[in-house]
C-alpha cells in the first residue's frame, strides 16, 4: 500500500515535470526562430518574407516605432504572471506580408489569418511601395489614382476598391 501510493506520487511528480518542461520548451525554442522557419503554414508569407529579406526581424515584447509585425506568439518570457503575446517585428519592406500597414507604404492584398493574433483569425496585408501603375488596395500620399475596380483582394469580408496608382 505504501509502495502504490509512493509510486503514485512519484507517477504524479514526474508528469508534472514534463508538462511544465513542454509548456516551456516550444516557448523558449521558437523565441529566436524566425516565424518563416518556424511555421509553413502560409507559405505565401514565408516566401514573402525570405524575397523580401525580412527575416532580419526579431522577437519583441512590443512594436517599436517605425516598425511592423508579421507574426505572433504566446510566451512567459515577457513578463507579468501567465502568458504574454510577443511580436516578430521588422523594419516595413516592399512585398512583405505584415499584420499593419505602414507610413509610406499601400498594400494590395489581405489575407485572413492567424499569424497576427493569438485568440483569433486577423487581418494579414502585403504591403507595396507605391508606384506610378500599381493596382493597390488604399491611396497613399503623393498619390492620386486614374481608375478603379471592385475587387475581393483588398478585405476578407466582401468587394471593396482597388486604385490603379498614379503619382503626383
Amino acid at each position: 500500500m505504501i509502495r502504490s501510493r509512493l509510486r503514485t506520487l512519484l507517477l504524479g511528480s514526474g508528469s508534472a515535470a514534463v508538462m511544465l518542461a513542454a509548456a516551456l520548451v516550444p516557448t523558449t525554442a521558437s523565441a529566436s526562430t524566425p516565424p518563416a522557419e518556424r511555421s509553413a503554414a502560409d507559405s505565401r508569407g514565408a516566401v514573402a518574407k525570405a524575397e523580401s529579406g525580412a527575416l532580419a526581424g526579431f522577437w519583441s515584447c512590443s512594436i517599436p516605432p517605425g516598425y511592423i509585425y508579421s507574426d505572433t506568439q504566446n510566451t512567459l518570457s515577457c513578463g507579468g504572471t501567465g502568458f504574454r503575446t510577443q511580436y516578430f517585428v521588422q523594419p516595413p519592406s516592399d512585398s512583405l506580408w505584415a499584420c499593419t500597414t505602414a507610413s509610406g507604404f499601400t498594400y494590395t492584398s489581405t489575407q485572413s489569418t492567424l499569424d497576427c493574433s493569438t485568440s483569433g483569425f486577423r487581418t494579414k496585408y502585403f504591403l507595396r511601395t507605391p508606384t506610378t501603375g500599381l493596382w493597390a488596395c488604399s491611396v497613399p500620399s503623393g498619390f492620386t489614382y486614374t481608375s478603379t475596380q471592385s475587387t475581393l483582394d483588398c478585405s476578407t469580408s466582401g468587394f471593396r476598391t482597388k486604385y490603379l496608382l498614379q503619382a503626383y
